[in-house]
């Protein structure tokens, strides 16, 4: 399914957080174990199968909290909404919630990026289509995100596009989805 998954981590202190294990945890766990990092968070952008199915195994092999806003991981150690702030090591980690895909979708917000799960992805967007999508929150969600600094970088959860990673500057030229000039448009175009 071409999924993504994701550590970040403290380069001063080792300590991690893993982003949507998905359907091949070993893979996170073996590049933590690598680079001798402590996973001591692990945070589900939203809560499908395909993000989530590893978490199981991560949380068996590591001493990590589950991390996860409780509309979608209602059985998360730690309860994300909109504004949370994760400190990591000597960094932070911001919460975006970002409803439409799913109603508990969030994207993570770093210094310079975003980790967006299925609310972004490079020239295209998550599915609204499925039970508990909303095509108008995620345009709302959408517009949200294209408020970013222009260079900050765009981490999706899926391998979609042209490339795997991008701006948000990048997105606002070349993604039909943040150039749709209002709701309808973006609704016609979503829904279409």
């Amino acid at each position: 399914m071409d999924n993504f998954s994701y550590l970040i981590c403290c380069p001063q202190t080792g300590r991690a957080a893993a982003v949507d294990p998905s359907l091949a945890p070993e893979n996170l766990l073996r590049e933590a174990h690598r680079r001798s990092l402590e996973i001591e968070l692990l945070i589900n952008t939203h809560g499908h199968r395909d993000h989530a199915a590893g978490n199981d195994l991560v949380l068996e092999e590591t001493n990590a909290r589950l991390a996860g806003h409780i509309q979608d991981v209602p059985h998360a150690q730690v309860h994300l909404e909109d504004g949370s702030r994760l400190e990591l090591g000597e960094g932070t980690i911001d919460v975006v919630h970002t409803p439409g895909h799913t109603p508990g979708s969030i994207c993570l917000h770093l210094e310079k990026a975003l980790i967006t799960g299925d609310t972004l992805f490079v020239t295209f967007v998550g599915r609204a289509d499925l039970p508990g999508s909303d095509p108008e929150a995620l345009y709302h969600s959408l517009q949200r995100l294209a408020r970013f600094p222009d260079a900050t970088r765009v981490y999706p959860g899926h391998d979609y596009g042209p490339k795997p990673v991008s701006t948000i500057g990048f997105e606002k030229k070349n993604n039909p989805y943040l150039r749709c000039t209002d709701l309808a448009d973006f609704l016609r175009l979503r829904l279409g």
